[in-house]
């Protein structure tokens, strides 16, 4: 069974101006995502069409978790819910938990990408949020995968990066280990210019 979140944000370039996206709960992966001028079901229905051609390999029925918002609870999105054999769960109404995984991404798109750049029309916030869901899908290493990828996570092809960065922090972790073993401090050698020996001396009542 597969667990989707959706949820749309507000953008600063007008006040109907909105971003949508679907993400896989299980590899955080951003399965569609869609930047609107005006809010309606019509991005909603494009992001879910997308998002379930991707998931025709996976078994069981997926579960959408989206807000109570009137771009999700409407005439055509419970059509196509029905024609693709969704479920759809209202975050914090028929559950007790949000849809928390999109929420953190969109506060990473605006607060780690967006907000350093001038947003002064709807192609370049285009451009710069289309930049951000592929360098998050396919560059970006999430610590909750061992370092792997949400692509690598979603196609089953990062198994390999999670052992190379264990054996890599073993392997530092021991040269780090080793190095302050043998370590010698100029107090434990002796020498007599040594700044933590020169910091033990008395200091003369005169000076």
């Amino acid at each position: 069974m597969k667990i989707l979140g959706g949820a749309r944000s507000r953008c600063r370039i007008s006040d109907s101006c909105t971003n949508a996206a679907v993400i896989d709960n299980y590899s955080r992966r951003i399965l569609s995502w869609t930047l609107e001028e005006r809010l309606g079901s019509g991005g909603t229905c494009r992001i879910l069409r997308e998002a379930v051609v991707q998931l025709n390999d996976c078994p069981g029925q997926a579960i959408v978790v989206a807000d109570s918002g009137s771009e999700n609870v409407n005439g055509p999105v419970d059509n196509l819910l029905n024609d693709e054999e969704l479920t759809r769960v209202l975050a914090q109404v028929e559950v007790t938990f949000s849809n928390s995984m999109i929420e953190a991404f969109w506060r990473s798109l605006k607060h780690s990408w967006l907000y350093l750049h001038s947003l002064d029309s709807f192609a370049a916030l285009r451009r710069l949020v289309e930049f951000y869901v592929t360098a998050h899908n396919e560059v970006m290493p999430h610590s909750a995968f061992q370092g792997q990828t949400p692509d690598e996570v979603f196609f089953g092809i990062g198994d390999e990066v999670a052992k190379k960065l264990a054996y890599a922090c073993e392997t530092a972790r021991e040269e780090r280990m080793r190095a302050n073993r043998t370590a010698q401090c100029g107090v434990c050698v002796g020498e007599t210019t040594s700044g933590a020996l020169l910091l033990q001396r008395p200091r003369s009542r005169m000076s």
